[in-house]
């Protein structure tokens, strides 16, 4: 069964919007219940829930830094639009679909927070390992991201990515 590419496009934006739903649900929840207030351990010594109000990138790099991260955000789901559409729809594309949809929902997530705050709210940390503390939308990227280069580097071949068009020009293309 083929599905056409309005309906594969359809079903990416109702995934997305419920994704950066519960980014937001999880982030409000974060706001009521564990601002100014201790720690919550889920895992002694492993895992807690920890509010922080995150004006930067992770460990706080790039502080205060609200319109270069939207900025950044907006080409990043330019990219991944542009991404979608071109995609056949084909049953072999599904997962990056998925994956790169997942990817759009954390950038938005966090760039509604850096809209109506100013900041990230963030609030799970890996205590075992000092991990820096972050979100849902977060989880969202970072392991969509690496499951990608996985499915580029070991499952797609070349010539499955010919439909992008990002061509390659040599330098004397170029002149």
């Amino acid at each position: 069964m083929k599905l056409s590419k309005k309906l594969i496009i359809l079903l990416d934006i109702l995934a997305l919007l419920l994704l950066i739903g519960l980014d937001q649900f999880t982030k409000d929840l974060a706001v009521r219940y564990l601002k100014n207030q201790p720690a919550v351990p889920i895992w002694q010594g492993v895992l807690e829930l920890n509010y922080l109000e995150n004006k930067g990138a992770a460990f706080g790099m790039l502080k205060n830094q609200k319109w270069f991260f939207i900025f950044i955000a907006i080409v990043i789901l330019g990219i991944i639009c542009y991404i979608l559409w071109k995609t056949p729809n084909q049953k072999k594309y599904i997962t990056l679909h998925a994956l790169l949809t997942l990817i759009a929902a954390g950038a938005i997530g966090n760039m509604i927070d850096r809209i109506r705050f100013d900041y990230v709210v963030d609030f799970i940390y890996f205590k075992l390992i000092n991990f820096p503390i972050f979100n849902v939308a977060d989880i969202y990227v970072t392991c969509c991201t690496i499951a990608i280069v996985i499915l580029l580097l070991f499952v797609y071949k070349e010539e499955d990515l010919d439909f992008i068009n990002f061509k390659k020009k040599s330098f004397k293309e170029l002149k």
